[in-house]
């Protein structure tokens, strides 16, 4: 029977459960998406979840909180340095769980959780959008510019049968 039965235990003691989500949970924060099982998933975003809410206050009981269920300081710096103000507007629904289908191994469904203010295709917001745009065109020359390019500079074929001209002359000229 299932009485009282809050979480998926996900088939281990509670030792070996307890590390396991927080190893995921500090995997999460530092790469902002990993790849796991669906049953995986939903219990670490029920582990997860609560970490980023005590993050949006930066106290030292909260950092303390948050490294006794971490156990990872570079985890901890990362949460409450850089993750915490992209969230910090954000009510709650802090992750995402994607279904990406089934292994191969033993048709376990598979999906990626990742966190939501980091997914940078979504958003809309591309890598190339960041620094300067520049696009690629022709310009039309002006009169300065007329004056400056009198011949227009050879393509690399072009170059190349210069080069081969050239020889072939040299060839001549010394028989």
């Amino acid at each position: 029977m299932r009485h009282g039965k809050r979480f998926n235990h996900l088939s281990r003691k509670a030792p070996h459960r307890k590390s396991m989500l927080s190893n995921m949970a500090s995997s999460l924060i530092l790469h902002k998406k990993i790849e796991t099982t669906l049953a995986k998933a939903k219990a670490l975003r029920k582990f997860v979840e609560p970490l980023l809410t005590k993050s949006k206050s930066d106290t030292t009981h909260s950092r303390r909180s948050v490294f006794s269920l971490l156990e990872n300081k570079e985890a901890v710096n990362e949460l409450f340095n850089k993750v915490s103000e992209k969230i910090s507007s954000r009510p709650g629904g802090y992750t995402r769980i994607i279904k990406t289908g089934f292994r191969l191994g033993d048709n376990a469904e598979m999906s990626i959780i990742e966190l939501v203010d980091y997914n940078t295709l979504l958003l809309g917001v591309d890598e190339s959008d960041k620094g300067t745009k520049s696009r690629r065109r022709r310009r039309k020359k002006s009169t300065a510019d007329v004056g400056s390019d009198d011949k227009p500079k050879a393509t690399k074929k072009e170059k190349k049968v210069v080069k081969k001209d050239t020889k072939d002359s040299k060839d001549k000229k010394s028989k």
